[in-house]
């Protein structure tokens, strides 16, 4: 027997679960890409995407998925042959350090490890060291995916600062944009990236580069950047496919026209609270449960915790047999542990990851920490009691 059927809950951390009214604006036929009301509607989603961002510089808008975006910020400042440094707290640091190789870009990497966050004075002491300011940009995850660090954004700027270096601050926030707080012009940074399909509740395919007066300086001291990732006929276009660098993803610019407004709607300060509330009801669950068996957050010191997505700590196998028995036996999808392989467990089925971002609510969350309790219960893994009361008494308070 499997209580399974019925609305299925994909509680991965992206793609996350896509609002109805959403799916309703993008179940249409295909519009004029030339003229009408797509051109119009695009017009006002650039201004509620900066916003969103907290920023007033520039919003460009491609069709990639987080890696593209990567390249794309990547490519308008930085020439190959020159170096980044990378801040790297999981899996996601280190794609991006690949990515600028694979563009002919010399890394620096300084590994935080998976559990803690970026420390500000060693990005100081790497910038005080490179006295001939070789290095072009620092880049850093906001919140990395796969490890569910939430990195102080403002604190690296000031420790750029401090050092007095030029570098640019390039930040990924694709896991965090719309979940966990974050102001762009107010904490410093220079470019941000980010996607469409967590925190923006809408499919998968488009990406977002934000860039500042700065980043737009340096975009113009390179010699060349490729005619589709070059953000200046996006950022300041004169004919609107100039937008898309070609056609316009219409459908998906549908869908986050109405998500746009559902968050405007809700308000900005709402969206972030909602997140931090739900995020700490997972926290006291998985921290009952621990009291008295294997379970654990990955990240121990609840400020570096990101609001939208928790990685947990089980042991193998007992991650990977959780996720099979809440997916087939009570339709709740929990992410893998991905980027968490350890020795002896190169897969990562250990470990599994919850999403809290994006359409999400108090009884999607309880509903799920309610299925990842009855999964323990018949798998045999040792937990303690009262993991929904604590969950519960978290949102009753809020």
């Amino acid at each position: 027997m499997s209580l399974a059927y019925g609305r299925p809950y994909l509680a991965i951390p992206g793609p996350s679960v896509m609002p109805d009214a959403v799916l309703r604006a993008m179940h249409r036929a295909s519009p004029n890409i030339y003229e009408g009301e797509l051109i119009d509607m695009v017009r006002g989603i650039i201004p509620d995407l900066r916003h969103v961002a907290q920023t007033d510089g520039n919003a460009c808008i491609y069709i990639s998925n987080g890696h593209g975006a990567w390249e794309a910020a990547l490519s308008n400042v930085v020439a190959e042959g020159e170096t980044v440094l990378v801040a790297a707290t999981g899996r996601f640091g280190f794609g991006w350090a690949d990515m600028a190789t694979g563009l002919g870009i010399e890394t620096q990497i300084i590994d935080f490890g998976r559990q803690t966050p970026v420390d500000p004075a060693r990005v100081f002491e790497a910038l005080k060291a490179d006295s001939g300011h070789a290095i072009r940009a620092v880049l850093m995850s906001h919140v990395d995916t796969a490890s569910a660090i939430r990195n102080d954004v403002a604190a690296v700027r000031r420790a750029i600062d401090e050092a007095g270096h030029p570098a640019l601050l390039m930040v990924d926030c694709i896991a965090s944009l719309a979940c966990d707080v974050f102001r762009m012009d107010e904490w410093g940074a220079d470019i941000m990236v980010a996607g469409s399909q967590k925190g923006l509740m809408v499919p998968p395919g488009m990406s977002f580069v934000f860039f500042n007066d700065k980043a737009a300086a340096q975009r113009e001291s390179m010699k060349r950047v490729s005619r589709y990732w070059d953000w200046k006929p996006r950022a300041d276009p004169e004919f609107f496919y100039q937008y898309f660098g070609g056609t316009a993803p219409a459908h998906h610019l549908y869908g986050l026209r109405v998500a746009l407004d559902m968050i405007k709607d809700e308000g900005l300060d709402a969206v972030w609270a909602r997140h931090a509330t739900l995020a700490r009801a997972v926290w006291a669950a998985v921290e009952a449960w621990g009291k008295d068996g294997p379970l654990a957050l990955n990240i121990a010191d609840p400020a570096h915790r990101s609001h939208a997505v928790s990685a947990l700590r089980i042991g193998a196998p007992y991650g990977a047999q959780l996720r099979e028995w809440t997916d087939k036996k009570a339709g709740v999808t929990l992410g893998i542990g991905l980027g968490m392989s350890e020795p002896g467990d190169p897969q990562g089925t250990g470990f599994f990851r919850i999403g809290h971002m994006g359409h999400v609510n108090a009884h999607m969350v309880l509903g799920a920490l309610g299925v990842i309790e009855a999964g323990m219960q018949a798998l045999g893994v040792p937990h303690g009691r009262g993991g929904i009361a604590a969950a519960a008494e978290v949102i009753g308070k809020a």
